[in-house]
């Protein structure tokens, strides 16, 4: 985790800290012997503070140092978002909804792999089949981490099903399910105009309810599972943002 990473965690700490002991600055100031000034660039993620005074901060927060300071340096940063779920959850819709909210770049890990590869998808499981695209998927992904310390990223439905890279996107992004009936998921990829699923299909609502039963226990992995139903993208995108600033 980059240092300017570390220190935001601690700074929301110790705002949350405070916060929940009723304290104000110049209170928190006064009874640890901090300076106010030093304490507010702390909050904000601008200051390095030292052990003895996280140590006297502590002390007057009445919590264990560790909670200021107990910071699993590999766990993914806050303002790193993966969007799951089947085709039609609305991913890419949510996912630049949220990346403004936050203040982020908004990525699609398909998009990142047909800029790798060259190729559409649809070419790249034609020409080279599924174990190229799922090496074009890792590839892109951990150049996309490598590359990008926040931002959110809509990845492909079947991601859950390549372990490594499922388990590294797990790892490294804070993983969001969006949750729709098969129904749901149907009607909004022909709401989009795409006819496809069901054109010489009669028993595409099967498949699409076959594929979600064998992926819902790998998308229920995810950090959170936020249902879609009766919901705005915009509502959908304040709800998950509000998760990642306050979590």
């Amino acid at each position: 985790m980059r240092p300017e990473l570390i220190l935001g965690e601690v700074g929301r700490r110790l705002a949350k800290a405070r916060r929940k002991n009723g304290l104000t600055l110049a209170n928190l100031a006064k009874e640890s012997g901090v300076p106010r000034r030093y304490l507010a660039m702390a909050e904000a993620g601008q200051a390095n503070l030292s052990l003895l005074k996280l140590a006297a901060i502590a002390a007057t927060l009445k919590v264990p140092l560790r909670e200021l300071c107990d910071i699993d340096v590999g766990r993914a940063p806050d303002l790193r978002v993966a969007l799951l779920g089947l085709r039609g959850a609305g991913k890419t819709t949510v996912g630049r909804a949220l990346a403004h909210a936050l203040e982020v770049p908004f990525f699609e890990l398909d998009q990142l792999v047909e800029d790798r590869a060259g190729l559409r998808l649809s070419a790249i499981f034609e020409i080279h089949g599924e174990a190229f695209y799922r090496e074009q998927q890792r590839a892109a992904l951990e150049h996309w981490l490598a590359s990008h310390g926040s931002g959110v990223l809509a990845t492909g439905g079947s991601i859950v099903h390549d372990e490594e890279t499922f388990q590294r996107l797990r790892t490294t992004c804070r993983t969001v399910w969006l949750k729709a009936a098969p129904e749901e998921h149907f009607q909004r990829v022909v709401d989009q105009g795409d006819l496809r699923p069901m054109r010489g299909n009669p028993r595409a609502m099967n498949e699409l309810k076959a594929i979600l039963a064998a992926r819902e226990s790998r998308y229920a992995l995810a950090d959170l599972a936020v249902p879609t139903t009766g919901k705005t993208p915009q509502q959908i995108a304040d709800e998950i943002a509000a998760w990642v600033t306050t979590g």
